[in-house]
């Protein structure tokens, strides 16, 4: 007469456990790779925008799909997949042209053929000057807690999309530029903060954004830190 040894019921339960997640780790794994992907904002360049401590989810379907939207450009190869063109104003996350590595995040401003420039602080695209609209002024604070006014404005695009840009003066290389005549393939890409940006004003350090490096568009920010605070004293945060 044979025995049949039935399994521990706390095994079961470890093994289920175990199981579940599993599953959820390669879902967020699908996720992350195909759908939606983390950053966080390190920088003042996107101001008033997007703030310092911003944690935000990046569309990585908005574009397509090329080698640097899988982690570590796990799959070398050229060129997008089931790509689509951004439109002028999406803020995009992209990959440092000059390292392929970098995560940059800036504003489309400069289609393939467009020219752009910058007078006297005043964005020109294709010859024409786009429009600006004063705001009140822009207050920031140090770690000290000492204020800083900025200069705000509404700027509208050719194609209606308007957004806040922040602004120090109207001189500098910056505010005063030669014309870029953006490549075929490529986008130029600008900060809001327009007198704290590095962006594709400097050639040699940012330059024309071939459409490959694209990850994704800003879609959604999901918890802002204050700049300083520590993230995980989420009593501090804003």
């Amino acid at each position: 007469m044979s025995e049949t040894t039935e399994p521990k019921r706390g095994d079961s339960g470890l093994v289920e456990t175990i199981k579940v997640v599993l599953q959820a780790l390669v879902l967020a794994l699908l996720v992350r790779t195909f759908l939606y992907q983390p950053f966080n904002i390190p920088s003042g360049s996107m101001k008033s925008t997007l703030l310092v401590g911003d944690y935000l989810f990046v569309s990585k379907f908005s574009y397509g799909y090329s080698k640097y939207s899988l982690p570590y450009s796990a799959v070398p190869f050229s060129g997008r997949i089931l790509g689509s063109e951004p439109k002028r104003g999406d803020v995009a996350v992209f990959k440092l042209p000059r390292d392929n590595e970098t995560d940059y995040i800036k504003r489309v401003i400069g289609l393939p053929g467009d020219r752009i420039q910058m007078k006297r602080g005043l964005l020109h695209i294709n010859g024409e000057p786009v429009k600006v609209e004063p705001l009140d002024p822009y207050v920031e604070r140090d770690r000290w807690g000492a204020k800083t006014r900025l200069k705000a404005f509404k700027e509208t695009l050719p194609n209606g999309v308007s957004h806040t840009i922040l602004k120090r003066d109207d001189e500098g290389f910056a505010n005063n530029t030669q014309e870029y005549v953006v490549p075929a393939g490529h986008y130029f890409m600008m900060g809001d903060n327009r007198d704290n940006s590095q962006d594709s004003r400097f050639l040699d350090a940012v330059g024309y954004v071939p459409a490959e490096n694209l990850i994704g568009k800003a879609q959604l920010i999901f918890v802002s830190i204050e700049e300083g605070a520590t993230p995980w004293a989420f009593w501090t945060w804003p």
